[in-house]
């Protein structure tokens, strides 16, 4: 696990400019750094030594150092691969997992070489001979990519954004066209980013950047074609498969744990994985239901595993939030991050590397989003379009007892269905907005694109291909990445793995969600190893006690202050947010995810607009 910067063009302090980029993101590798530059090229790695400590530095490059790699991530197949290519006739010099990547490039090419990778990755290889970079991202977008093209020859990219900020070409700004629909995603929807000329490069892909021209190409898609076959022979089958991917994941040669809450996801993980440590956080208070860590402490006791364990404070949380938000990068208003980067700073105290859940909700069906009430089936027998026909109709009326259930009933989720939070409706967002932020891409062209690609499929397919193409990667695996590697903590998602993907594909629908529960064939392979209790346990998620803290006189003033800040005046109606954050405190709505949401836009632009300090170059 590391972070890699690089950018081309003439610029002749080069070596400076580089240094300053890697010390942007030193906690994503803190053991060691290594640079390239040559005329047209600068490369920078910062490393976490995982595998192969003493001589897994990078850059690295082949026999005649024709081909300069740098590497974020790990593969999970490379001896099978530096079996094949040693065969072929390469010679190792190490037995790190990135040398594979340079003389697989050699032997394979660059598209087929990512076509038989499995891992969680992002890099880039210079090919001096061809003056061509190439590069690629996981089949997921575990880890992280951007890039900015600053000038005619000038092609920047990093596994964070701050490390762009130290190049000396680029421009800090804002996208304007960003805003709008983080209101209704709660984190950043489309390849664009919200600093202006910043884009993600999207999970699934593999650029070139040639003369100036970028081209990129999707290498791999997901398809929930189904398979005939018992639901005794999937559930057999896939415990087999994750107590498989489980294992490759856990090689390492540092101390490997994992994060446990009480769920079914990180406890079946947990149950394969029989780490010496588990590691759980919760929120203090009264109220149970933001705590799980009595549960986890119970498992791993059940397990025989040390449960470390700690309780979080809401003073804790809002001093950490401008710290959060600078590693992040971007806005983005999950509550659960919040969480997360206490738990990875609990468990980098111990460890090294943790294996985690992410991801089984999605490719296995377990959100409520995906299932149906028992009245929901019943209204489904009518024919689709007469269904169709009534949401139609309840769109165009005002409100009524039983509009959403019509909508949600029609059979068309790319009608209603955004993913797997709805903050703001657009209408709503852009009455507080500012005029010159109303014009970012309309939520529904965001998801319509996606949706295009399955619009042949079933309901619950067209649901979980938005949730894996957006949610998962602009939410889900964003907040894992950055908040584990803010700790210099490297974080596994075996359930996001080739192999188990695959299974997952075959899965049949109905085998996925029942009448007595979500992600059910799931449950059933992890009812081998758990007890029935964390097997069936219904989705809490990672809950968060914004409400209440959004109450709270000491909280209510820190958030206003935000919100009758100057700045915060270019971009909202600030009377609108005040009088959204007073009918909350009273107790009159609740609008916690909508103040929160603005509320994390504005820590992170005071963040990296007002706060940040950029390098000096004389």
């Amino acid at each position: 696990m590391c972070g890699i910067v690089g950018f081309s063009g003439g610029i002749t302090y080069k070596q400076e400019i580089v240094n300053n980029m890697m010390d942007l993101m030193i906690h994503r590798g803190p053991n060691s750094a290594g640079s390239y530059t040559d005329d047209e090229m600068a490369l920078g790695f910062r490393r976490l030594s995982i595998i192969d400590l003493a001589d897994g530095s990078q850059p690295m490059y082949n026999e005649d150092k024709s081909i300069v790699l740098v590497f974020n991530g790990e593969i999970y197949n490379f001896m099978e691969l530096r079996e094949e290519l040693v065969a072929a006739g390469h010679t190792f010099i190490s037995h790190a997992d990135s040398e594979v990547l340079v003389h697989g490039y050699e032997q394979f090419g660059g598209v087929e070489l990512v076509k038989k990778l499995r891992g969680m990755f992002a890099f880039v290889i210079w090919d001096k001979n061809e003056k061509k970079l190439f590069g690629a991202r996981d089949m997921f977008g575990i880890k992280p990519f951007y890039y900015s093209i600053l000038g005619e020859d000038e092609f920047i990219f990093a596994s964070e954004i701050k490390s762009m900020l130290a190049h000396p070409h680029f421009k800090r700004k804002v996208n304007k066209d960003a805003l709008l629909p983080y209101l209704t995603f709660q984190y950043s929807a489309t390849e664009e980013t919200f600093f202006e000329g910043v884009y993600k490069l999207p999970p699934a892909h593999y650029f070139e950047y040639k003369n100036g021209e970028l081209t990129k190409e999707r290498y791999w898609d997901v398809n929930f074609d189904g398979k005939e076959g018992t639901f005794e022979e999937y559930s057999d089958l896939l415990d087999k498969c994750v107590n498989e991917s489980v294992k490759a994941h856990k090689i390492s040669d540092v101390p490997v744990g994992a994060f446990l809450s009480g769920g079914v996801d990180s406890s079946y993980i947990t149950a394969c994985l029989m780490p010496d440590k588990t590691f759980s956080v919760g929120f203090e208070g009264e109220n149970d239901k933001f705590n799980e860590t009595n549960e986890a402490a119970e498992l791993s006791k059940i397990l025989g595993i040390q449960n470390i364990r700690r309780i979080i404070t809401a003073d804790e949380c809002f001093d950490a939030f401008p710290t959060i938000q600078y590693h992040m990068d971007e806005p983005q208003s999950n509550p659960s991050s919040v969480p997360l980067y206490f738990l990875a700073e609990l468990a980098a105290r111990d460890v090294t590397v943790v294996l985690s859940g992410e991801g089984a909700d999605e490719i296995f069906a377990g959100y409520e989003w995906y299932d149906e009430t028992p009245m929901m089936r019943k209204y489904k027998k009518l024919p689709q379009f007469i269904r169709v026909a009534a949401a139609k109709i309840a769109k165009a009326l005002p409100y009524f007892k039983g509009h959403d259930f019509i909508i949600k009933s029609s059979g068309r989720p790319e009608d209603y269905f955004i993913g797997q939070a709805q903050i703001f409706l657009e209408k709503d967002a852009k009455k507080i907005l500012s005029d010159e932020y109303r014009n970012g891409e309309r939520v529904k062209d965001i998801t319509g694109r996606i949706y295009d690609r399955v619009k042949n499929r079933d309901e619950l397919t067209k649901k979980q291909y938005l949730d894996i193409m957006c949610w998962l990667p602009g939410d889900i695996l964003l907040k894992a990445d950055k908040m584990s590697m803010a700790h210099s903590l490297e974080l596994r998602v075996p359930f996001l793995d080739k192999k188990v993907m695959k299974m997952a594909e075959d899965i049949p629908s109905k085998y996925k969600i029942t009448a007595e529960n979500t992600k059910y064939v799931l449950r059933h392979a992890a009812n081998r190893t758990l007890p029935d209790e964390w097997a069936n346990r219904q989705k809490k998620g990672f809950p968060v006690p914004i409400r209440l803290w959004l109450r709270e006189e000491k909280y209510v003033q820190i958030v206003r202050r935000y919100f009758e800040s100057e700045f915060a005046s270019e971009f909202f109606d600030a009377d609108k947010l005040i009088k959204m954050l007073e009918d909350h405190a009273s107790g009159k709505v609740n609008n916690a995810r909508k103040i929160w949401t603005v509320f994390i836009f504005l820590v992170w632009y005071k963040r990296f607009f007002i706060d940040f300090i950029l390098p000096v170059y004389n």
